[in-house]
């Protein structure tokens, strides 16, 4: 379900903050980038007329801004949410096995 809605995870970029804002949590945000599917290659003409570029310009990449809660004691994930567009955009709550 989470790769149908956000893409598969491809790079995770900044931890912006942790904490422990309730006893035994750990709390941790950070950004990472999403990708659901396209060549990510720009159609930028190479000068001289040597064709184009095949650099990636990120295209049908997502980044979103993680939170995620552990438990400090065993180090399970107990709850992770992903806020799209660096969150301004829906969250998406992931599903955490118990």
């Amino acid at each position: 379900e989470a790769n149908q809605e956000l893409g598969k995870l491809t790079t995770k970029n900044n931890i912006l903050g942790f904490g422990s804002p309730r006893p035994g949590i750990i709390a941790v945000r950070f950004n990472a980038s999403f990708k659901k599917g396209g060549m990510g290659r720009s159609a930028v003409p190479l000068p001289f007329g040597l064709g184009q570029s095949e650099k990636a310009e990120g295209r049908g990449t997502m980044v979103g801004q993680v939170k995620a809660s552990v438990d400090a004691n065993t180090g399970k994930v107990l709850e992770v949410s992903v806020f799209r567009d660096l969150g301004y955009g829906r969250s998406f709550n992931m599903k955490v096995p118990k």
